[in-house]
């Protein structure tokens, strides 16, 4: 971690910031000797930051002696998360201008995937989901683009801990089916979701690049009208609309 370390930072806070990114990359639930592996830091040394960090409720020691993410993180995350669902409004209006389908903004949140921003298609016949609703990554447009943001490894781990639910006949069922597939997105770019998590409704994804968490940006509608002339006009529109997003996040 020290090589990352930046000019005029204080060493110790740094090094507890990057242990509490790390869990939250490798499912928000992780043990000691994982933690010193994937950080390369003494194991006394993230004891005394982990100790510090549960003593002011950022880091909760499970029965099992595994760490997860403490609770007092939830309202950070949460008015974080609307903070960047703000940024990405505008962004999301051009999609709907544009396409005319639902656009969505979405955040990796504790293995889940939390809808953070919404602007609705104006057909009577839409895609509809909540701001604030969680849903498994591995079966939505948004949770594929943000898990291909991910290692192998911290997919599995997500996948350990949260299942995979097929909630329709075309659902993606295994970890294996499931890598093979972000391998895919990884090279086509952006993320399908074929009525994988909904009957009769397509949704296609992209990441948003440098978000200060995974995130997606995502349009949806109805299977006959997000067809593969859509897809082609989408995925061009969608790139254009996560770099809007992400240079507004470097501004803020």
């Amino acid at each position: 971690m020290s090589e990352n370390q930046q000019p005029g930072g204080v060493q110790s806070v740094e090094r507890a910031l990057s242990l509490l990114e790390l869990m939250h990359a490798n499912g928000s639930v992780i043990t000691l000797s994982e933690l010193a592996a994937l950080s390369s830091l003494p194991t006394a040394t993230i004891h005394r930051l982990l100790r510090t960090l549960a003593g002011r409720g950022y880091v909760r020691q499970l029965a099992n002696r595994r760490y997860a993410l403490g609770p007092r993180l939830i309202g950070l995350g949460e008015a974080a998360s609307r903070q960047l669902g703000d940024i990405g409004l505008a962004a999301l209006a051009d999609l709907v201008e544009h396409l005319g389908e639902t656009a969505n903004m979405a955040v990796l949140d504790s293995g889940m995937v939390l809808y953070v921003a919404q602007v609705p298609s104006r057909h009577s016949m839409r895609m509809f989901t909540e701001v604030g609703r969680r849903v498994h990554a591995h079966d939505s447009g948004v949770g594929k683009a943000v898990l291909a943001q991910l290692s192998d490894d911290a997919v599995r781990q997500i996948v350990a801990r949260r299942g995979m639910p097929t909630p329709t006949p075309h659902s993606i069922a295994t970890i294996e089916e499931l890598l093979e597939e972000l391998a895919r997105v990884r090279a086509r770019g952006y993320a399908i979701d074929d009525e994988e998590q909904e009957i009769g409704v397509r949704c296609l994804s992209v990441g948003v690049p440098n978000a200060p968490t995974p995130t997606a940006i995502s349009v949806s509608g109805p299977a006959a009208r997000v067809d593969e002339e859509f897809e082609r006009r989408a995925s061009v529109a969608l790139q254009e609309a996560a770099r809007a997003i992400a240079a507004s996040i470097e501004v803020g």
